[in-house]
């Protein structure tokens, strides 16, 4: 079985293919299927987001098509933020000035509790949606440490951890992860879902 990640992000693609794998599911990033889509990304949830991508990808390819929409909801700033997190400060800004421009709105904060939130939606061709939601707690560092993962991960210290999402190992990453936890619960319904077909 083959999902068309609805994504240009490899890194993201890795975490994706190291999971669902293990269901024989092979994920190709949209590219590979040649398709570049940008869906409007207008949904006020993260579920609402990822089932317009997996649904554009979709319909655009035939194929069962996986999307998640994810981000950082910081308690401070009432969730913020949130589905805004890859387009938080506008398109001129990077991951780096994304973090740097939250830890400026954060400057004199005490309350740093933050969590990161991952929603995926499979689409498949028949009408049928699959979804999973996944939370990691944590709180808000003062400073950006470690170089690995990405987007806001340098400044989240995941609860339990005294270090940053961005200074763990890739399988210590993906087993506490939003994804990561999002993923086995999907994992867990597409078992059920192609068991009952």
């Amino acid at each position: 079985m083959k999902f068309v990640l609805a994504s240009h992000n490899r890194k993201k693609l890795a975490e994706m293919q190291e999971i669902l794998g293990e269901l024989g599911v092979e994920v190709v990033l949209q590219s590979d299927v040649g398709l570049d889509l940008e869906p409007e990304e207008n949904g006020t949830t993260f579920a609402e987001n990822a089932a317009i991508k997996a649904m554009a990808v979709m319909q655009a390819s035939g194929l069962p098509a996986i999307a998640d929409d994810s981000g950082l909801c910081v308690d401070a700033l009432n969730g913020a933020p949130g589905v805004y997190s890859a387009r938080y400060g506008g398109p001129g800004l990077d991951d780096v000035g994304r973090y740097r421009l939250l830890l400026e709105n954060m400057r004199g904060q005490l309350d740093r509790r933050c969590r990161f939130v991952s929603a995926i939606c499979c689409c498949f061709p028949n009408g049928d949606r699959v979804e999973a939601r996944g939370e990691c707690p944590g709180t808000l560092a003062y400073a950006p440490k470690g170089e690995d993962g990405f987007g806001y991960d340098p400044v989240f210290q995941p609860d339990g951890y005294a270090c940053s999402m961005a200074e763990l190992r890739p399988e210590e990453k993906n087993a506490i992860s939003h994804r990561g936890n999002a993923l086995k619960i999907l994992k867990e319904e597409l078992r059920n879902y192609y068991a009952d077909k």
